[in-house]
């Protein structure tokens, strides 16, 4: 967790800030990473791409245990449509439009947890604990995460992968604030393909970005694991997302 309010640059590269923010420099990586909440500018201006062979095998990685999900979980899917269905009027699934790979919108899916007529479209207004928004069953699938399943399509189609950074809203608030405006590197995370879970969901920074340190943070986390990423680091991820939210039940 950061200890301050605002991310900062080094103060020799405080030009970095407005490279990133006015022209949401994401192709190449001017900038690199020092700790929590903190960034200078890196002098090479090498494309940060994975080398072929890692892409290749992130990707067979996400294939494989996305369709394999889906297979084991379909009957599950199918009593959960059902659920939806009667206990509230609406569709089954909910989509969404998120920022994805290099800034490119893409339309999510989930299962429907909230009423049709109180849910929020953009998906600027965030969640809260005891939300009157939320279902009966919305509530059961959210504790669980259950509501996410259908974002394995979205791995399948090449839109996200298992891990990553969070998809978020365009227009997305932290501190009453534009995320952007708040971190001036957070359009750095989109290097990446957005993940259904990542390294800071499971680090604890997750729910509302209503505080600036617990934003700053999460944007961090992001960064970390696009920095430091490994087929090993998404297993382990995995594995604690669903020992965490699965079993535990701490989504809401």
């Amino acid at each position: 967790m950061v200890s301050t309010a605002t991310a900062r640059f080094d103060d020799q590269d405080s030009n970095v800030a407005s490279l990133w923010k006015n022209r949401r420099y994401i192709s190449a990586r001017p900038v690199e990473y020092v700790g929590h909440g903190t960034y200078r500018a890196k002098h090479s201006r090498r494309l940060s791409r994975r080398e072929p062979a890692a892409a290749l095998s992130k990707r067979a990685f996400d294939i494989t245990v996305a369709s394999l999900t889906l297979l084991f979980f379909a009957p599950m899917l199918i009593v959960i449509s059902i659920a939806i269905k009667v206990s509230s009027p609406g569709p089954i699934l909910f989509h969404q439009y998120r920022y994805g790979y290099r800034n490119r919108r893409f339309r999510i899916y989930k299962f429907r947890s909230m009423r049709t007529d109180l849910g929020d479209r953009t998906g600027v207004r965030q969640t809260v604990q005891g939300d009157p928004r939320i279902t009966r069953v919305g509530r059961i699938l959210r504790k669980t995460s259950l509501d996410e399943i259908p974002q394995l399509l979205n791995v399948i189609r090449g839109d996200m992968s298992l891990v990553g950074p969070r998809p978020h809203v365009p227009g997305m608030l932290a501190a009453d604030v534009l995320y952007e405006d708040l971190v001036p590197y957070y359009f750095q995370r989109h290097i990446a393909r957005p993940g259904i879970t990542g390294l800071a969901q499971v680090s604890g920074c997750r729910g509302s970005t209503a505080e600036a340190n617990n934003a700053i943070s999460r944007i961090d986390y992001d960064l970390e694991y696009i920095e430091k990423w490994s087929l090993r680091m998404d297993v382990a991820i995995i594995l604690r997302t669903v020992r965490r939210e699965f079993i535990s039940g701490s989504g809401y």
